[in-house]
């Protein structure tokens, strides 16, 4: 066991030697871990929205208001599980696991109960208060208590670069699955065509698969608490200087947090928006609500392609230069997809199937720029402060969530999108298009250059900032 204290008092000790290696039983179980995560938020990002607005009835612009709204709340909840989680003395445990174990039926619970059919007979205002909470429990408490302990684990499974870099690939695949899952599974259980050719919603099916989702969440937290260690243990001492105030301080001087925050606002926006639009695209452009199952295994497809080489390319470029050259091509195809006007669904696969490996690449590695991070705040502070870290970042995510959810609303009123009509205009269809290419595009490029021009962090720097802790921890 390898014990340090910094000029804060913070104690560090590696016990990597008392308990088994890290090797694949980690990396599996973390994938299990945002492979339940996402059974709930892929699912609300891609359908909550229809639920709310085929099957309750409710308006764009009034489903955007609540996602926007829900972030205000997040500002306070996500920083503040941030601080709970890095500031707690750990469990026997440890200090991130246990949160996977405390939360995991809550949050599946909360996920579930978003999707009441029976919900669409209530009178509005009733409505206007059942979405309103159970978003803010699913969102803003439940989901929040356990992403953030999870996402803040990484940093401590391994202390080694190289690790926390297949953690991040891992993770990455379970994400994908989750994906897959419900980008195949859902448009044929949920939707059903009508004799005239229309896509209808069946409410029912709504509510029995966010069961079964939430119980597959279950399943898949257990497996990541059951095989996943934490080897690096901190304790942490607060002094005089060590607020809440000098901990945003010390933030905000974190330059890649930012530019990472910023990418993450503009990914999401434009990720999330698309898969929202797409199921739109594909309901009302395509009319072929089955072409939409293939879409969505094609996009991951790519993404899952990938994983096997995804160590190598980052060893040899770099987590920044072999993201930000992702976001470059992605961009540039769907700035192709918008310009074509593309009316064959076999070409869009081919070139959403370009467009999302570009995208796969950015997202495969992503979760290890913020141990890179973390890493990064701990040598420029002196203070170790994984949760905290984490929850600024998570709370990004949640805010590029609502603003593609709440901007996916206020388009669809905007374009004059009727959600009581069996189908809509053609002048609506090809809006709906346009949003779904013509966004993605300009925010991927966006993102390629926020991380190209403001990330700092190349291979390079991450190299010696992980050389500078491995000596730091040799100190007694």
């Amino acid at each position: 066991m390898t014990r340090t204290v910094d000029d804060k008092g913070n104690i560090r000790e590696d016990r990597g030697g008392e308990v088994r290696p890290f090797g694949i039983r980690d990396k599996i179980g973390y994938m299990f871990g945002d492979f339940g995560n996402d059974f709930s938020f892929i699912f609300a990002s891609s359908y909550l929205m229809v639920f709310y607005t085929k099957v309750l009835g409710l308006s764009g612009f009034v489903v955007g208001l609540l996602f926007l709204g829900a972030r205000f709340v997040d500002a306070f909840t996500d920083v503040t599980m941030g601080r709970i989680v890095a500031h707690m003395r750990p469990a026997r445990d440890g200090r991130f696991r246990p949160w996977i174990r405390r939360m995991c039926v809550p949050v599946a619970v909360a996920s579930t109960v978003m999707y009441l059919y029976f919900v669409r007979d209530w009178p509005y205002g009733a409505k206007l208060v059942y979405v309103t909470f159970t978003y803010l429990l699913w969102s803003s408490f439940c989901y929040t208590a356990i992403n953030i302990p999870y996402g803040s684990m990484a940093s401590v499974i391994s202390p080694d670069v190289k690790d926390r870099a297949s953690l991040s690939t891992f993770r990455s695949i379970g994400a994908s699955l989750a994906g897959l899952a419900i980008g195949v599974l859902v448009p044929l259980i949920v939707y059903e065509t009508d004799e005239v050719g229309n896509q209808i919603v069946l409410p029912v099916r709504f509510t029995l698969t966010a069961l079964v989702f939430g119980l597959l969440a279950i399943v898949c937290y257990v497996l990541c608490y059951t095989l996943c260690r934490e080897r690096v243990f901190f304790e942490k001492k607060e002094g005089k200087g060590e607020g809440a105030l000098d901990m945003l301080k010390g933030l905000g001087r974190n330059r890649p947090l930012l530019a990472l925050v910023c990418a993450a606002l503009v990914l999401l926006l434009a990720s999330l928006l698309g898969q929202t639009m797409n199921n739109y695209l594909f309901l009302d452009y395509f009319r072929n609500a089955k072409a939409l199952s293939v879409a969505n295994v094609v996009g991951i497809g790519g993404t899952l392609l990938l994983a096997p080489f995804i160590s190598a390319i980052v060893m040899r470029f770099g987590k920044k230069e072999a993201g930000a050259v992702g976001m470059l091509a992605a961009g540039i195809v769907y700035l192709a997809l918008f310009l074509l006007r593309v009316r064959s669904i076999p070409l869009f696969m081919v070139l959403l199937f370009l467009g999302t490996l570009g995208a796969g690449l950015f997202n495969m590695v992503i979760w290890a720029f913020i141990t890179d991070i973390i890493d990064y705040q701990e040598i420029v502070t002196g203070r170790r402060e994984d949760g905290t870290v984490y929850a600024v970042y998570s709370f990004a995510r949640k805010v590029g969530q609502a603003l593609a959810g709440g901007l996916g609303g206020f388009v669809l009123t905007a374009i004059g999108y009727v959600s009581e009509a069996p189908a809509q205009t053609e002048t609506v269809s090809e809006r709906i298009y346009t949003v779904a290419t013509l966004v993605p595009g300009v925010c991927y490029l966006a993102v390629f250059l926020i991380i190209w021009l403001a990330y700092p962090l190349t291979k390079r720097e991450v190299e010696q900032n992980a050389e500078t802790l491995r000596r730091k921890r040799e100190e007694v």
